[in-house]
Formats: structure tokens, C-alpha cells, sequence
């Protein structure tokens, strides 16, 4: 292996140890399954490592990003059949002590892939409307319209947190 390619090598490990820790997390909040998760961020830093050469001049966090969101929302697609239950799921209580990011957890898992990582995007990553879109692939039309259904959902599967409950209001 030549000078070049360790180098490559060197700088895609070092990239790995110091983006996986908030990448995972990105990963766990889009799909709510600490396993799913490492596995998609998992499959995900491939892909960074096969295209590494072309992607690592630019922004390879925002690559692993793009990758994680529509990985996500690509399983969903395949398996959502398999989601479907009879029985609703348990609602939790939320008293004020701890309980209400429960609550948030557990809708914020109810609501779509596609609008989950919008909230991810947006509120987590701090991304602008226009950045969402992009590496949604999608328009800011629809990351508008994702955001407002998704903040609106989460106030009716969650009506606990009230209307001063801490969900971001939507912004520009």
C-alpha cells in the first residue's frame, strides 16, 4: 500500500472516531432501535469508506447523514407490514419527573421515517430548511410540510406535554 492510500485510510479512520458517537446517535433517533441503528450506521460508514477518495475533500458527516435518513426511511418501506399490531401501543405517563422525554420518545417513534428525520434534521442536527432538503433529497416545500405535520402529531400523540411542552415551534 502506497503513501497515498494510507493516508486515505488515515484519514477516513480518524473521521470514524471522531463522528460515530453523534452519528449514532443521529442513527437512534431516526429509527428508535439502539440495534438498527449501529447497524445502519454500520452500512452506512461503507458506503462513506467505498466512495471515500471522492466524498472526503467535502462533507462526508453530511454524506453519512444523507445515507442514514434514506436508509431509514428504505427499511421502513420494506418492513412496515411487519409493524402493524393489533394492540395499540402502551401510552406513558408523563408527571413532570423525568417521565415527559419518555413520552416525547415514544410518539417522536410513532410518527413516520420521513418526518422523524425531518425533526432529526431540523432540531437535532440544527440543520436550516434548505440543508434538510438536501440531504432528504427532497424540496423545502416538503420539509415544510413534513415539519409542520410531524410537530403537529407529536402534539396529539403526546397532549401531556401541553402547549408549553417544549416541542420546537417551526422556524425558518
Amino acid at each position: 500500500m502506497g503513501p497515498a492510500a494510507n493516508d486515505g485510510r488515515d484519514g477516513y479512520v480518524a473521521f470514524v472516531e471522531n463522528h460515530q458517537h453523534r452519528l449514532l446517535r443521529a442513527a437512534y433517533l431516526v429509527c428508535g432501535n439502539r440495534h438498527q441503528a449501529e447497524d445502519l450506521l454500520q452500512d452506512a460508514l461503507l458506503k462513506l469508506a467505498l466512495r471515500w477518495s471522492s466524498v472526503r475533500e467535502g462533507d462526508p458527516a453530511a454524506y453519512v447523514r444523507s445515507i442514514l435518513y434514506r436508509d431509514t426511511v428504505s427499511w421502513w418501506r420494506r418492513r412496515r407490514r411487519e409493524w402493524l399490531s393489533a394492540q395499540p401501543p402502551e401510552r406513558v405517563s408523563a408527571d413532570r419527573d423525568g417521565t415527559l422525554r419518555l413520552a416525547l420518545r415514544d410518539a417522536v417513534g410513532q410518527l413516520p421515517p420521513r418526518q422523524r428525520a425531518v425533526l432529526v434534521l431540523r432540531y437535532y442536527e440544527d440543520l436550516s430548511e434548505a440543508a434538510t432538503a438536501e440531504v432528504l433529497g427532497v424540496t423545502v416545500g416538503t420539509v415544510k410540510s413534513q415539519c409542520h405535520a410531524a410537530l403537529r402529531r407529536l402534539r396529539e400523540l403526546a397532549p401531556e406535554l401541553g402547549r408549553d411542552d417544549g416541542l420546537p415551534t417551526e422556524r425558518r
